[in-house]
């Protein structure tokens, strides 16, 4: 049986369209840990969210970036697309390289959740050994079988999978 975070059930039932940023810096990787979602006890995963009506998904990453990291970043090239499907959830996500322009990284949250609906615990950046280190189940699908941090760069451009 699937286990979902109560804090997750806004997002459940539904497709949601995400974007999310590949973020680079001295060998390590900008990741935000999420409370546990789906049978996990935390989830790692690169910054990013919701799509909204009428927001360009470069607006969409910016905005996302700012909240949750602290960052403004500069939007790069697209990289690829993850589809989610594991009942009850749904998410169609596409990635781009980012680079940050201003601010320092800081826990940033999500406007539309209320301050005790929270999921965002953290935001560090991880070597490559720290990702490896990282339970399987604890990490999102485009990290779980890395070698090297330019693996996310040079990507098939499609995921699709549980």
């Amino acid at each position: 049986m699937t286990e979902l975070n109560p804090k997750a059930s806004a997002y459940a039932e539904k497709l949601r369209i995400r974007v999310c940023g590949v973020c680079i810096k001295d060998e390590k990787l900008l990741l935000v840990r999420h409370g546990h979602t789906l049978n996990n006890n935390a989830f790692w995963a690169p910054p990013g969210g919701g799509l909204s009506f009428g927001e360009s998904m470069y607006e969409c990453l910016k905005r996302e970036m700012l909240e949750e990291t602290g960052l403004e970043v500069e939007v790069g090239r697209f990289l690829f697309v993850n589809e989610f499907i594991q009942e009850p959830l749904h998410a169609v996500e596409f990635f781009f390289e980012v680079k940050p322009t201003k601010g320092n990284i800081t826990t940033g949250t999500d406007p539309e959740a209320a301050s005790d609906q929270q999921l965002i615990e953290q935001v560090q950046w991880l070597s490559m050994k720290e990702i490896i280190a990282l339970p399987l189940k604890d990490k999102h699908r485009t990290l779980q079988y890395l070698i090297s941090l330019d693996d996310l760069l040079g990507q098939d451009h499609y995921f699709i999978g549980a």
